[in-house]
């Protein structure tokens, strides 16, 4: 699937299997597809169709059996490991269906954790928690523990957190499906906001067709294979 303008994401023929090389489980079939700055995509499908494998791959968590993944021109497969976890750490964000906050930390430092694994380049990580945590509405927030917040504060945690090394390519595994309904739609607001004052590309997997409605580009996922 082509887009218009640069391309800052290229999926080419992807597979992906597990198991043993005599009986191998094929769980993607040569997905290809692209994307350009700024653009939006959902991917949908019944469970177990490789959705969340997918967004593994992109997310450099998991590498492909074959086919190649280009990330603002790179292929960040080639990388060594140290290289290829600053990448990821500098590239990508990660928002997943539990907000995986760490109890003991209050909520600016847990936005901060990704600045501490590597230097932070602009030495203003900070300032940006602190930004990014009242556009998210927890300014009110900043030194209490996750198990103060509601489960959407949580979430939107976890958003803020995703964000703060200003990734080129977030990626949102069923980022509702914890929430009740209308704390999903806020969240699901949040994220189009943040999107589009980032322009980063936004690519998120989930169940739910409320919110598969509202991006630009979807396509579901069957057998492993794309279905627009």
């Amino acid at each position: 699937m082509g887009v218009s303008g640069s391309t800052a994401l290229k999926v080419s023929d992807i597979y992906k299997n597990f198991g043993k090389d005599e009986n191998p489980v094929e769980v993607l079939r040569g997905v290809s597809f692209e994307m350009a700055q700024s653009q939006s995509l959902v991917i949908t499908g019944p469970s177990g169709s490789g959705k969340s494998t997918l967004l593994h791959l992109i997310g450099t968590l998991d590498r492909p059996s074959s086919g190649t993944i280009e990330i603002d021109g790179k292929d960040p497969f080639t990388l060594p490991e140290p290289q290829l976890a600053r990448f990821r750490n500098q590239v990508i964000g990660f928002v997943f269906q539990d907000h995986h906050l760490l109890p003991q930390y209050s909520v600016l430092e847990n936005v901060l954790i990704p600045t501490m694994a590597f230097k932070n380049r602009n030495g203003a990580a900070g300032e940006r928690a602190r930004e990014l945590l009242q556009r998210v509405g927890l300014a009110h927030r900043l030194n209490h523990r996750p198990a103060e917040l509601s489960g959407g504060e949580r979430q939107r945690v976890a958003v803020a957190r995703a964000l703060i090394n200003q990734p080129s390519l977030l990626l949102c595994d069923e980022p509702t499906g914890n929430l009740d309904h209308a704390t999903a739609d806020a969240v699901s607001s949040l994220l189009f906001e943040l999107h589009q004052a980032e322009q980063n590309i936004l690519i998120v997997v989930t169940h739910s067709l409320e919110l598969a409605a509202r991006f630009e580009r979807r396509f579901e996922l069957i057998n492993g294979s794309i279905r627009p």
